[in-house]
């Protein structure tokens, strides 16, 4: 800037034109550099240089999100996906692929679609489907009853945020006859992003309050992660009542009574969960358990949230779904007219196994109108569930029916996914218990087994010592060892001292075969390795 001012300076005592040219220049430099100086303080700013830093840290976020935990899609999953990286760049394991036994996704195991269901689905996406004559009529009559119900006959369009009205009256149709009868409401049915959704959008309502008049929401343990991650996010409280594993893990009522006894020292219990048939635990539970349960919560006050998203997986001789609603109902009015009763189903499971399409309904049981109110303004902040699932839970619930040109083979279809299921379940229980060390309960129904396994005391150091819970510590071994991916029990919460791991029943036959006999091989080198 110096010599600039002084070229100027000297410039002055030129002849005219000469003087004004470099002066011009002088200033037009002078004008660059301040443009160079203010775009790299800019571009500092941009890169997250400057003195103020990140506004997003760990330790600046919301530290809710930070403490949930799911660990269905955890540290395992996490390797799981590094190792099929590894072997996609030629490293060498002892295993070819990995087999993620993780997670209950029936299609990424090689389950088939149902015909039906993805003929109606191709017709709703693609309307000018309905004019081919390869697809039959009833196919086409559901996809135009859908249809017609979307703004401008397009699934493309927003529904209203409660759900289609054709497809809620299908659902409330559904339940009147899986019921026998018991009415149900269309305008109770809210459908939803799968029934993970509405699970979360019931627990928001519920959670208020401040110390010990904080929400408590009352889980089974072991529970579906869903509820714990949920209840850390909402700050809600999580009362734990233990299944009993001696007794197929039953549900016992002295339990409950016990786990709510201490909770109220501490908080405010407001809700019990029950999923039926169980997830982890793939039990399926009497109609006199039911009935305890709903005389409980009725003593004590309780919202009932039945998760029964497995309903139509009972493969156990002598076990039946007997749903929450219809007990409540045959219970009588002193029941029925009080206790407060959410249900959850989903596409995602049971014969269907479309999980990507995230279809899901809950119905609601006594709910105060004006609280119904505040649940629909709720999830009408984000507009409506994907209309493409909400199509699909509408064929789930309005499948073909006698006499229609699709039902030989859609019930064909749907008895062979339930039967391979069930053999499944039972090879896989034989399976387990006679490895040395396991012990597994009868998979009365869902898609998992959840073995109690023996880890010995030398591993259980090596695995503290390492900041490890001992089954993460096995589960983490076999998948470096075999390639395949479960889930440790105390992802989904044990009683002290015990140790499981879940793993899904959907792999094909015979890869499941395979898959045991990986998971006995490993169990016998592992129990010589820390014996």
């Amino acid at each position: 800037s110096h010599v600039l001012r002084w070229i100027v300076k000297g410039s002055l005592a030129l002849p005219i034109p000469i003087s004004l040219y470099l002066y011009i220049l002088c200033y037009t430099i002078s004008l660059q550099q301040r443009g160079t100086s203010a775009a790299n303080m800019s571009q500092k700013e941009v890169n997250g240089s400057s003195h103020r830093g990140k506004v997003l840290t760990l330790e600046t976020m919301n530290q809710n999100v930070r403490q949930v935990e799911y660990a269905v899609r955890g540290p395992m999953v996490l390797r799981a996906v590094q190792i099929e990286e590894e072997l996609k760049k030629g490293v060498k394991k002892p295993f070819t692929e990995v087999i993620k036994a993780n997670v209950g996704d029936a299609h990424a195991m090689g389950q088939k679609p149902i015909t039906f269901i993805r003929q109606v689905l191709a017709l709703c996406a693609y309307p000018a489907l309905l004019e081919d004559d390869k697809f039959p009529e009833d196919a086409k009559l559901r996809a135009r009853r859908i249809l017609d119900g979307c703004g401008g006959q397009s699934i493309g369009a927003y529904s209203a945020s409660q759900g289609i009205e054709c497809i809620r009256k299908d659902v409330a149709s559904y339940i009147e006859k899986r019921d026998g009868g018991i009415p149900s409401n269309h305008e109770n049915i809210y459908l939803s992003t799968g029934a993970s959704d509405a699970i979360v959008t019931m627990l928001k309502l519920l959670i208020c309050g401040e110390g010990r008049t904080r929400t408590g929401v009352m889980i089974s343990i072991p529970q579906y992660p869903l509820y714990s991650a949920a209840l850390t996010e909402l700050q809600g409280v999580q009362i734990n009542y233990y299944l009993d594993e001696d007794k197929c893990w039953g549900l016992d009522v002295g339990e409950l009574r016990r786990s709510l006894t201490a909770a109220r020292e501490h908080c405010n219990p407001r809700a019990l969960c029950i999923i039926n048939p169980g997830n982890p635990t793939g039990q399926v539970q009497s109609r006199q358990c039911i009935e305890d349960v709903i005389r409980f919560a009725k003593e004590e006050g309780l919202l009932l949230m039945a998760d029964e998203v497995y309903q139509d997986n009972v493969y156990a001789e002598g076990c039946v779904f007997h749903s929450f609603k219809k007990v409540l109902f045959e219970m009588g009015p002193e029941f029925s007219s009080v206790v407060e009763l959410v249900s959850f189903h989903s596409t995602s499971k049971c014969y269907m196994g479309e999980c990507g399409f995230r279809g899901g309904y809950m119905e609601v049981v006594n709910l105060d109108p004006e609280v119904k109110a505040q649940l629909t303004k709720l999830v009408s902040v984000r507009l409506c569930s994907p209309v493409s699932g909400q199509a699909l839970m509408d064929v789930v619930v309005n499948p073909p029916q006698p006499g229609e040109p699709s039902y030989a083979t859609f019930t064909k279809e749907r008895a062979a996914v339930l039967a391979d299921l069930a053999e499944k379940a039972k090879l896989t229980e034989e399976s387990f218990n006679n490895v040395p060390g396991f012990h597994c309960n009868p998979v009365q129904g869902a898609m998992y087994t959840f073995p109690r396994i023996t880890i010995p005391q030398k591993a259980i150091d090596q695995a503290k010592a390492a900041g490890q819970a001992p089954d993460q510590m096995y589960c983490m071994k076999l998948l470096e060892t075999t390639g395949i991916c479960l889930v440790p029990g105390s992802g989904f919460g044990q009683r002290e001292g015990t140790f499981h791991f879940r793993m899904t029943i959907l792999p094909p036959k015979e890869k499941l075969k395979y898959v045991l006999e990986k998971i006995a091989e490993f169990n016998a080198q592992f129990l010589q390795d820390y014996s």
